[in-house]
């Protein structure tokens, strides 16, 4: 019976649909669905391949997180940031005269985002979301989208185009279209790893000792807010859960430009009893209950995330929202929104709040000119995890620490397996958070080109270079901006050779792919650079004693000279494949100024003679330094010799940078 009755209930839906009108059906070669910092980068692709493209976002802003307040982005390791995400941010750097910017106001990131719309003139459709895909022979057809704002008063919109490309955070293209995915944490067992599943975490957990009661010590009276009735299962087991959504904000110490924190609609205190326990038992520095990235965002803002055991992660509220409705999805929403407002006022007004901290964080506010049409308030809700494409391959733990490496990678991955709280339960009559995790210290690694294809059996015109297919660890590494853009690019170009070629996505060539994403990144006929790292073997020669060196680097590693008798060398040999100009530049090793010269002496060989500059390492630590633009011929025989006869003290090699001048 109820097999029967979820037939006519599907019948019914499609009546629904099918007796609303649709107007302006629209045909194109490639369909981008998502309008985050990956979808614009996809269309942006796919315009650049020669091919037509329509952006569908849901909602009234692009660049999702990249826009939305994630002005501070998890990157592991810039090395793994390519192609057109690398250029996103190279213009960052152009905005605040710079080679490059990794952190940036929302703002500026939205005035970036909407120039590569502008540069393709792309068409963007604002305001529409999927109800409804049609798939004939594994091969989506058409899309139907509904108004978001108005869905029963405005007519219905089809798209027909030859691929898709799935860039939302919730997957919402790829389960329309019925492919396989994963919900929730998989078990250890599952995938041979050790790091899924359930965690007890130290990190961002309450301090021993607070009472879970809403009257402490009396069980009676119920658990406080935000404590669920789960027990502590066995760690590494697995479950449907999901790791905690939050906004990141954009928050400003300069009074001129602030906002205070007011009281929200909804307030209720009793949301946030569990923190004002907690304060009791810990130190009263802002820095336990807000994570606050000090000093890294330009004009006195502060992408300010969730840090502690009650913070701005609304722990255990957002399990309904991967497979919910958008009604569900926009009451989630809702919440969360209410809930940070309201942790914020509680932060600065409550009695319960010492003054000492009260005061700290009264020194923030809004930052009024960010977001300023949302009320100050960031435009994104930060969908860590929803669903995740089960796909021709599954990224694991295993690909994350190099144990497995992909033959077929199509973007580097660098960040640590991160995961966010999933549950806050009771534990031996204590509160605690579980879910956490934090692993770091791994090279970058590739992601591979089939697991952002469906299995074959199910769709062979789609692309998902967000959700990708992995597991809840694995893609908490993966899930970053710069490598979502990464995806969003070769999905798109990857899209493209499949209509030329007439074949399935699982059928590109994909060391042709592979091919043009290294020698044409920008995808407008641009030289690609030259990147020699100390690892180069055949593009490297050095004298004197060395030691090879983990951390602090551009790649994977560095080496390091004490330089003692002043006599050390190392020498970069570029093989130019062009002759023309190129800038030269030089990475600097963040070392402690302890470790570094004041100035070291480089060489360079070129065209029209050799050059002797002299660069800063303390002041240009972490960044590429400038030796200047220089002419090369085509070949091997130009170098950049760090020369320990013209420096006092001691020498680094990371890497160098070539980069064509038009």
């Amino acid at each position: 019976m109820k097999k029967y009755i979820l037939l006519i209930l599907s019948f019914l839906i499609v009546i629904q649909i099918n007796g609303q009108e649709i107007q302006n059906p629209r045909e194109v070669d490639i369909c981008v669905y998502g309008g985050t910092a990956s979808g614009v980068i996809a269309a942006y692709s796919a315009k650049k391949m020669g091919k037509s493209v329509v952006l569908i976002e849901p909602g009234k802003y692009l660049g999702g997180m990249t826009t939305g307040g994630l002005g501070s982005t998890d990157i592991g390791n810039k090395y793994a940031v390519t192609g057109l995400s690398r250029l996103f941010y190279r213009r960052i750097g152009t905005h605040y005269n710079k080679f490059e910017q990794w952190t940036f106001p929302p703002s500026v990131a939205m005035q970036e985002i909407t120039r590569f719309v502008n540069d393709a003139n792309l068409d963007v459709l604002y305001l529409k979301r999927i109800v409804n895909a049609k798939v004939e022979e594994r091969r989506i057809q058409s899309i139907t989208l509904e108004d978001s704002k108005d869905p029963k008063g405005k007519p219905l919109m089809q798209i027909r185009a030859k691929q898709f490309i799935d860039c939302t955070y919730e997957g919402d293209l790829m389960a329309k279209a019925n492919v396989s995915y994963f919900v929730g944490r998989e078990s250890n067992e599952e995938f041979d790893e050790t790091l899924n599943g359930v965690q007890m975490s130290y990190w961002h957990q309450f301090p021993d000792g607070v009472d879970p009661y809403v009257n402490e010590g009396d069980p009676g009276s119920g658990y406080c807010w935000g404590i669920s009735n789960n027990l502590l299962k066995e760690t590494g087991s697995g479950d449907k859960l999901i790791q905690a959504y939050n906004f990141r904000l954009c928050l400003t110490n300069n009074k001129e430009n602030q906002r205070p924190f007011e009281k929200p609609d909804n307030y209720d205190p009793a949301k946030y009893e569990l923190l004002a326990r907690a304060v009791k038992k810990m130190d009263l520095h802002i820095d336990n209950y807000l994570l606050i990235n000090w000093g890294t965002m330009p004009e006195n803002k502060y992408d300010v995330n969730n840090r502690g055991p009650l913070s701005t992660d609304m722990i255990g509220m957002n399990y309904e929202y991967p497979e919910g409705d958008y009604t569900v999805r926009e009451k989630i929403w809702k919440e969360h929104v209410d809930y940070t407002k309201g942790l914020l006022y509680f932060l600065t007004h409550d009695p319960k709040i010492p003054e000492k901290l009260k005061q700290q964080v009264q020194e923030f506010g809004w930052a009024k000119d960010e977001f300023v049409d949302n009320d100050n308030f960031p435009t994104q809700l930060y969908v860590r995890e929803a669903r995740r494409l089960n796909g021709e391959y599954v990224m694991t733990q295993s690909n994350c620490q190099g144990e497995e490496t992909v033959g077929d990678g199509i973007g580097m991955a660098a960040y640590g397996m991160d995961s966010h709280n999933c549950q806050r339960i009771v534990v031996n009559g204590m509160v605690k958070n579980e879910g956490d995790v934090q692993y770091h210290g791994f090279s970058p690694y590739p992601i591979s080109y089939k697991s952002i294809t469906p299995k074959k059996t199910e769709c062979v015109n789609l692309l998902v270079p967000v959700c990708v297919s992995s597991t809840h660890i694995a893609f908490g590494s993966i899930r970053m901006e710069p490598v979502f853009m990464v995806l969003g690019q070769s999905a798109a170009v990857a899209a493209a050779m499949a209509i030329d070629q007439q074949s399935a996505v699982q059928d590109v060539n994909v060391t042709k792919l592979r091919k043009i994403l290294k020698d044409n990144p920008y995808l407008d006929g641009t030289l690609p650079e030259l990147l020699i790292d100390e690892n180069d073997i055949d593009k490297i020669s050095k004298s004197g004693s060395w030691r090879k060196s983990y951390g602090a680097h551009y790649k994977n590693s560095y080496l390091y000279s004490e330089n003692l008798k002043s006599a050390d060398s190392f020498t970069f040999k570029p093989i130019i494949k062009e002759k023309g100009s190129y800038e030269v530049m030089m990475y600097c090793t963040s070392l402690g100024d302890d470790l570094l010269a004041d100035e070291m002496g480089i060489d360079i060989v070129h065209a029209n003679g050799n050059s002797t500059v002299f660069v800063k390492p303390k002041t240009t630590k972490g960044a590429w330094a400038s030796l200047g633009t220089y002419s090369f011929e085509k070949g091997s025989g130009s170098s950049v010799v760090i020369n320990g006869k013209k420096t006092n003290g001691p020498l680094f090699a990371d890497a160098i940078l070539l980069i064509p001048k038009k």
